[in-house]
């Protein structure tokens, strides 16, 4: 289950991304979702109902292009427009992808650019800034194609992503969400001790999310994650900006994949050829010993 508020103006495009964002959570684990409930607040004194309209024609959108219906859900009068869904799933017991168990020597494999957060933050402040009448200057606003990119990007299921890696060996695997990729990778390495290292060229990022994070356009939720992560960081030469990145708190985000080295190079050329272009192997996960537990060390 997963439900948030508007993250980009279009009613449409928001429900579609809340849907996705949800089933995104059952491809992770590697199962194939069954169907799903919706899950509404919306002020229907402050807005229109064909605003809520759109966002459950968005929704359903989604759902029917995950090959699920939507049996119906439950709403309630709220202050601000929340959306989401409840989704339920199958998967083999035996095959259930769990966010623990990467092994020492795995490769990392992330599908898709980071930065949603950034982007949609700047995307609020353009609203708002419009709403009460104030001049936005083009400085802290996403371009046009980079507001389509990141629309593109959290609409994608990661349904092909999660068959793809159904083939592979994968020892572990999660969505990177709220904790952005430091949080969720960190997550993945209490098993005996295990570090990690990223490598900051190897990392996707969505067109515009830089250029916004060195112009401070970072979300508070992006820059808490940095704060909890500097404990067992290694930054190296790696900027404010670089952090700030790898830290975003991702709306429907990729998948986080750790896999056998040799397996690494094959796992994303089927990635790309399955359509999600900018996956990467970005880093490994290091044998306990060489740094300390639990550690992620960042290097150029």
């Amino acid at each position: 289950m997963d439900f948030f508020t508007p993250v980009v103006d279009s009613p449409f495009d928001f429900g579609r991304i809340a849907a996705v964002n949800a089933l995104s959570d059952v491809y992770a684990m590697g199962a194939e979702p069954l169907f799903a409930l919706n899950i509404v607040g919306f002020p229907v004194k402050a807005l229109p109902l064909e605003v809520l309209g759109e966002i459950l024609r968005g929704g359903a959108a989604a759902a029917a292009e995950a090959g699920i219906p939507v049996l119906g859900g439950h709403s309630a009068d709220f202050d601000v427009p929340v959306y989401g869904m409840a989704v339920t799933g199958r998967a083999k017991a035996s095959r259930i992808r769990r966010n623990v168990g990467a092994r020492p020597g795995d490769a990392i494999v992330l599908t898709k650019g980071l930065g949603t957060g950034i982007l949609t933050a700047a995307l609020r402040a353009r609203v708002l800034a419009g709403a009460v009448k104030k001049i936005f200057s083009k400085e802290g606003a996403p371009e046009p194609g980079e507001e389509a990119a990141a629309v593109t990007s959290m609409t994608r299921l990661n349904r092909e992503a999660s068959r793809v890696a159904a083939r592979f060996p994968v020892s572990a695997g999660t969505d990177v969400t709220g904790f952005g990729l430091l949080g969720h990778l960190h997550q993945m390495l209490p098993t005996a001790g295990l570090a990690a290292e990223i490598s900051l060229a190897a990392v996707p990022v969505l067109p515009g999310a830089r250029r916004l994070a060195a112009e401070g356009r970072s979300p508070e939720g992006s820059k808490k994650n940095l704060a909890g992560a500097r404990a067992w960081l290694e930054a190296g030469g790696a900027t404010e900006t670089d952090l700030l990145l790898l830290a975003d708190a991702q709306t429907s985000g990729g998948l986080l994949l750790t896999v056998p080295d040799a397996e690494a190079s094959r796992l994303v050329a089927a990635l790309r050829e399955a359509g999600d272009a900018v996956s990467a192997r970005i880093g490994r996960i290091l044998p306990a010993g060489e740094r300390p537990a639990e550690t992620i060390r960042i290097i150029p």
